[in-house]
């Protein structure tokens, strides 16, 4: 599928227009499209092909030919134009946070930095200072934004992630249809970074499968190969390592390969004690007789445990939950029944409000809550008093038409820098349920941004803190926030925190999710989707969610309707 390359395409247009000081709208056009491309399932030839290119949300005809011409040679003529006047690696520096389209510009037209290695370089010996608009505290931040970035290209997000392992099971099913294909590693633990990608085969022919996968289509560079084993860099420089076992030891294969090194170094103690040895083809006795190695439930009863999720596997309290029995039972993406964090194309979401609706009631859904900006958050079209009397009369207009899904009337209110909200309690009391969320001054002190999500918490109209750390991946790490204050002021109030599903954010961690259960506080389960597509990103938000040991009982939208109306009434 030529879906990824022709997104990132259009996102390099969209950069290159904004260094460029172009028109806002026709950027957030190639944006919008972008992001429709990386949620669209279907192959964009085949769309081509049967001429429904313009039915894909935010693409039209001029979009639809330019996506024709990536297709067929590779780039579009605009794109080649934009690339004349603005050099390649001033791009690349957009990805520093602090680092702006217009600090970019300046940087290249003064000192001509056209690189990230440069601007370190530049940064680091002084040479930013006295530049407009540059002070030390801005080369502080970029250098720390540099810091972060680099430790981020190392890693994928779990969406690229999950991408990349479902294109390559994709095409070893065709070939090993009966057999057991499933993608290991960091991704199946569900971490929100990951290095590589690790597959796992059961077959009983190695050399057919790696061949098959060495030869398929997307493989850049063959970096290793061995007879059941080989790893690939992809086109777009991911790393992808495919492993074929025996289905008689694949079991064993499988936690191995699984991890975490962590977990696995106390599985090896265990064995010991048990005078066993383990490793990838089994567990087995003093004798090297194999106790067991087939299935992972069989591997870890040989030690004396129950079944441990992948989600737990990082030696934090599990071995010994399995030893004891006391192992949790995690929340499953089939416990959700709705999503609070839903933006439409009232404020910056894509899609209308019955789309989102429909889409969600065929998720499964049994509510959905709508929740636009609110007015101070301009970038994002936030909604004025007029705004929102237009969208409640909307909801209850297409609710008559759904008859099997609530739609919940909300909001994502932004918190000001003191902690109040942007809109006025006789405002916030005619909402369904209201999240309320910090955009704006993350470099307040740990202080202050801990009082105003208290003081968020303590609005007798707000259900949810959302994001409540502000983490972005790669370009903005968590602020400070005084956590456990933020756990007692959340349990005495009833607010729950939320999980941010989206790939990009996976806030909370999943350490902070532990605490919450651990203190008695709800986390809610949202994806922050813009468009229909983002919807289907709750699968990532359940994965962060059972690596912080959350259980349903812990967690606000696995509540059916008639439950979740009597909790959210404060």
């Amino acid at each position: 599928m030529k879906n990824e390359f022709v997104s990132s395409v259009f996102r390099n247009i969209a950069e290159l227009l904004e260094i460029n000081e172009d028109n806002p709208f026709r950027i957030r056009a190639y944006i919008r499209a972008a992001d429709n491309l990386d949620a669209l399932k279907i192959d964009i030839e085949d769309m081509i092909a049967e001429k429904k290119l313009e039915d894909v949300p935010g693409i039209g005809h001029d979009l639809a030919s330019k996506i024709k011409e990536i297709v067929k040679t590779g780039t579009c003529q605009q794109y080649e134009d934009l690339k004349k006047i603005i050099p390649e690696g001033v791009v690349a520096l957009l990805q520093v946070p602090s680092v702006g389209p217009q600090s970019a510009r300046l940087f290249f037209d003064k000192l001509k930095i056209a690189s990230i290695d440069e601007l370190k370089t530049a940064a680091t010996k002084g040479k930013l200072s006295g530049l407009p608009g540059i002070k030390d505290k801005s080369v502080a931040n970029i250098l720390k934004g540099i810091t972060l970035l680099e430790k981020g290209l190392r890693d994928m997000d779990v969406l690229t992630a999950t991408t990349v392992a479902e294109g390559f099971v994709e095409k070893l099913r065709a070939l090993a249809k009966k057999e057991k294909i499933v993608p290991a590693g960091s991704l199946r633990r569900m971490k929100d970074g990951i290095h590589d990608v690790d597959i796992l085969i059961a077959s009983n022919h190695p050399q057919e499968i790696i061949a098959s996968f060495l030869a398929g289509p997307g493989v850049k560079k063959i970096l290793a190969q061995g007879p059941a084993k080989s790893s690939i860099l992809t086109d777009s420089d991911q790393q992808v390592d495919l492993r074929v076992f025996k289905p008689q030891s694949f079991g064993a294969g499988l936690i191995y390969f699984t991890g975490s090194k962590n977990h696995n170094i106390r599985l090896r103690q265990l064995a010991i004690k048990k005078d066993y040895k383990i490793n990838e083809y089994g567990v087995f006795d003093k004798k090297n007789k194999c106790m067991a190695s087939k299935t992972e439930e069989e591997v870890y009863k040989a030690l004396g445990l129950d079944f441990i999720p992948p989600e737990l596997r990082e030696d934090t309290g599990e071995i010994e939950a399995a030893l004891n029995h006391e192992l949790p039972e995690l929340i499953s993406l089939g416990d959700i029944k709705g999503d609070f964090h839903v933006h439409t194309n009232y404020s910056d979401g894509e899609n209308s409000i019955e789309e989102m609706a429909r889409r969600a009631h065929e998720l499964g859904y049994q509510y959905i809550c709508l929740t636009d900006h609110s007015a101070s958050l301009k970038i994002a079209r936030g909604l004025s008093p007029a705004d929102l009397k237009k969208k409640k009369k909307e909801i209850e207009k297409v609710q008559k038409r759904l008859k099997k899904i609530r739609i919940l009337f909300g909001t994502e209110v932004e918190i000001d820098a003191q902690g109040s909200l942007d809109y006025k309690d006789s405002v916030l009391k005619e909402f369904d349920l209201v999240v309320a969320a910090i955009h704006s001054g993350f470099k307040q002190s740990k202080e202050q941004l801990t009082r105003r999500i208290v003081r968020a918490c303590e609005n007798k109209y707000v259900h949810i803190i959302a994001h409540p750390t502000g983490k972005l991946r790669v370009t903005r790490d968590s602020y400070e926030i005084d956590f456990k204050e933020i756990l007692k002021v959340a349990r005495q109030t009833n607010t729950a925190l939320e999980i941010n599903a989206h790939p990009y954010r996976m806030d909370l961690s999943d350490i902070y999710a532990r605490a919450a259960k651990d203190n008695g506080v709800r986390c809610a389960i949202d994806t922050d989707a813009h468009n229909t597509g983002h919807l289907e990103y709750m699968k990532f938000g359940v994965g962060l969610a059972r690596r912080g040991w959350l259980e349903k009982q812990n967690v606000l939208n696995s509540l059916s309707l008639p439950e979740l109306l009597k909790t959210i009434k404060k």
